[in-house]
C-alpha cells in the first residue's frame, strides 16, 4: 500500500513539473510563430528602429527597448541602496522595531500595481511638475524619471526580503571573529558578511530586475507613451510592458505580430535573468 501512495504521489509530481515545462516550451512556440511576420518583413531592422507608426506600417522596437532597460536601471540604481540599508537596520534592529518595519516593507509588495500607478499619475507627476516649474524647468512630470520613482517602490520590497534572509544566514563566528579583532559594525558587516554572502544579495537584485522588468500598469500611467528613444529623465517614454497593453486591444495583422515580437524579447530578457539567477543560488548552495 506505502509503495503504491508513493508511485501515485511520484506520478502527480512528474505530471505538475511537465505541465510547467510543456507551458513554457508551448509560450516560446506560440510567441515565435505569432512573431514571425515581423521578423521576416523587418529582420534585425526592428531591433534598431525606434519608429513606431502603425497607423504607417513602421514598427521599431528600440524605443520601448531602451525605455524598458532604462526605467529599469534607474529603479535599481534607487532600490538597491534603500532595500540594503533596511535589510540591514531590520536584521541588527530589536524586535520591536523590526518586526513592524519587516511587516511594512512586505506590505509594500502586496499592493496591486494599479495602486501604484495611481498614485504616481495623481501624486507624484503633479508634485514633479510643480517643483521643476519653480526651477524653471517646463515638464508634464510623465517620463523616464517617473516611471523609475514607481518602479523603485514596486521592487524595494522583493530585494530587501531577500537581502534580509541572506544576511540572516550568514554565519555568526564570521561577525564575532571580525568583531574579535577590532572591526566596527559597519567594518564586520561589508568586508565579511556581504563579501560572504554576495551572490544571495546578487540573486536578490536580479529578482527585483525581473520584477521591474514585466511591470505593466504602474509604468504605463505615469511613462508618457511615447515611443521614441528618451534622451533625459523628463522626456517621455515607453516600454515592451506598456506598449501591449496599449496597442493589443486594437492591433491587427503586422502590427499584432509586432507586438508579439515585443513579446518575444522581453521573455527572452526574463528567461536570461532567471537562468543567471538559478546559477547564483545553485553554485551558492
Amino acid at each position: 500500500m506505502k509503495t503504491s501512495v508513493d508511485t501515485v504521489f511520484k506520478s502527480v509530481c512528474f505530471a505538475g513539473a511537465a505541465l510547467g515545462l510543456v507551458l513554457a516550451v508551448a509560450l516560446v512556440c506560440e510567441l515565435g510563430f505569432a512573431s514571425s511576420g515581423i521578423w521576416r518583413t523587418e529582420g534585425l531592422k526592428f531591433l534598431f528602429s525606434s519608429n513606431w507608426d502603425p497607423g504607417s506600417g513602421a514598427f521599431g522596437a528600440a524605443g520601448a527597448l531602451v525605455g524598458t532597460l532604462a526605467t529599469t536601471a534607474l529603479a535599481l540604481l534607487f532600490a538597491v541602496p534603500l532595500a540594503f540599508a533596511a535589510a540591514l537596520f531590520v536584521n541588527d534592529a530589536p524586535p520591536w522595531a523590526s518586526k513592524p518595519l519587516a511587516h511594512a516593507l512586505d506590505l509594500l509588495a502586496a499592493i496591486p500595481s494599479v495602486i501604484y500607478g495611481m498614485w504616481g499619475l495623481f501624486v507624484l507627476c503633479p508634485l514633479l511638475q510643480d517643483g521643476l516649474a519653480r526651477l524653471g524647468v517646463e515638464t508634464t512630470g510623465f517620463g523616464l524619471l517617473p516611471s523609475a520613482l514607481v518602479l523603485t517602490l514596486m521592487v524595494l520590497p522583493y530585494i530587501s526580503a531577500v537581502m534580509r534572509d541572506v544576511l540572516a544566514q550568514a554565519p555568526i563566528a564570521l561577525v564575532e571573529a571580525a568583531r574579535g579583532i577590532g572591526c566596527t559594525r559597519w567594518e564586520a558587516t561589508w568586508h565579511v558578511v556581504v563579501r560572504a554572502q554576495r551572490r544571495g544579495l546578487v540573486g536578490g537584485i536580479l529578482i527585483g530586475l525581473g520584477r521591474a522588468l514585466g511591470e505593466t500598469m504602474a509604468v504605463l500611467f505615469v511613462c508618457g507613451g511615447v515611443t521614441e528613444i528618451p534622451t533625459g529623465l523628463f522626456e517621455g517614454c515607453t516600454t515592451i510592458a506598456a506598449t501591449l497593453a496599449n496597442d493589443f486591444a486594437e492591433a491587427d495583422g503586422l502590427h499584432k505580430s509586432a507586438l508579439f515580437g515585443l513579446g518575444a524579447i522581453l521573455l527572452m530578457l526574463e528567461f536570461g535573468i532567471q537562468i543567471v539567477t538559478q546559477r547564483l543560488f545553485r553554485d551558492r548552495s
